[in-house]
């Protein structure tokens, strides 16, 4: 008989054990048991309803808090503006008052209103006249004939705010037009 023989014994067994060798998963020894099964079965379902509760409650509480962050979002801002109130309420009670005093209590409200907003993140947007015409932060309401550089600012006919960068109101400006 030939090696090369596959009737051969000798082939047979180096056939089966090349075989063997190419099997990408060879079986285990034994099964486990049934009941080894069913712990691991209910240990990760235990685990999966566990991390399920868990990511719904993280859900939730996300939920809770972004409807309290937009209940409450302006709290801060409110809070600035009642110095200005109360400032406005006692220059109301005052039945007798002069108009210097009054005009000396409306600048000082100006002044408290004004920090509220810095505080706050609003900015006053009030171009020079001959600043650039920003077509972000400025509307223009009418474009006049002017001895300055075209496409400028003439003049300021309302301010303009931003609120942390982000155009609140633009400002209404007249604008020099194109020679």
């Amino acid at each position: 008989m030939n090696a090369n023989d596959s009737s051969s014994p000798e082939a047979a067994n180096g056939a089966a054990t090349a075989t063997a060798a190419n099997e990408p998963n060879p079986r285990p020894a034994a099964p486990p048991a049934p009941s080894d099964l069913e712990a691991r079965h209910a240990e990760l379902s235990d685990a999966y309803l566990r991390a399920k509760a868990d990511a719904e409650n993280t859900r939730r509480r996300a939920e809770e808090e972004m409807g309290k962050a937009r209940k409450f979002a302006v709290e801060s801002f409110a809070e600035s503006l009642l110095p200005v109130k109360d400032s406005l309420e006692a220059a109301i009670a005052i039945p007798a008052a002069t108009p210097e005093q009054l005009l000396e209590g409306v600048h000082a409200t100006l002044r408290q209103l004004t920090a509220a907003l810095e505080r706050n993140k609003v900015v006053e947007v009030n171009p020079p006249a001959g600043a650039k015409f920003d077509p972000h932060q400025h509307q223009a309401i009418s474009v006049v004939a002017a001895a300055q550089e075209p496409n400028t600012v003439v003049a300021v006919l309302q301010k303009g705010y931003l609120i942390a960068d982000r155009v609140l109101r633009p400002a209404l400006v007249t604008v020099s037009a194109p020679a």
